[in-house]
């Protein structure tokens, strides 16, 4: 087997593997791009996004060390009776601290308003759109669970195998003399209409 017929095989192959996820990335795009329309949408159902599980009486200080503050955030959770790996915590004012529990299929948030020492517990309700546009922005490794981990390392191997797949369609233009000019003209007009957005944005 010669290279070029290797790196056909690898560039078909490697097409055929990435497809669900570029899928996956082309259409969750979509309500990024669009998010008013989205948002527009479902205003005009009438029906709230989040709604009210729980309020509890919560009597804690606020760490000032932003490094504590994921600490604290599973404190809430607990206090709250929800149990929870993938989670974040985020300090959305002096006296208050947000902790959003969150998966591609439903979301829960926590407020804890300090100086209220009131904790309420809120769900959101399933919208395709954010199922979709959490797909396509879920990643890091700052989870523990190894679940959560693993669709991050498995993120990291496709951004890999495009780059990849990419540089065996260029090898394979390449080798095809008679397609050189046109395939010159078109990385021209991507590389162009890409720095244009990139300089003027």
């Amino acid at each position: 087997m010669t290279f070029a017929h290797f790196n056909r095989r690898l560039h078909l192959y490697l097409g055929l593997s990435l497809l669900p996820w570029l899928f996956m990335y082309g259409i969750s795009s979509i309500p990024f791009a669009h998010n008013q329309y989205f948002e527009r949408r479902d205003a005009a159902k009438g029906i709230p996004l989040w709604s009210l599980r729980s309020t509890h009486t919560v009597d804690a200080a606020i760490p000032e060390d932003p490094g504590q503050l994921r600490t604290f955030g599973a404190s809430l959770l607990q206090q709250a009776g929800i149990t929870a790996d993938t989670f974040g915590a985020y300090r959305q004012s002096p006296t208050q601290v947000n902790v959003y529990v969150y998966s591609f299929w439903n979301s829960t948030q926590l407020k804890y308003f300090a100086d209220q020492q009131r904790l309420t517990v809120e769900d959101r309700r399933f919208r395709w759109d954010h199922f979709l546009t959490g797909m396509h922005a879920r990643g890091g490794f700052e989870q523990e669970s190894l679940f959560v981990r693993s669709w991050s390392v498995i993120v990291d191997l496709v951004c890999l195998a495009i780059v990849v797949w990419i540089a065996s369609g260029l090898y394979m233009w390449w080798g095809l003399p008679g397609s050189r000019r046109f395939g010159w003209l078109t990385i021209a007009a991507g590389t162009i209409s890409f720095a244009i957005f990139t300089i003027g944005l």
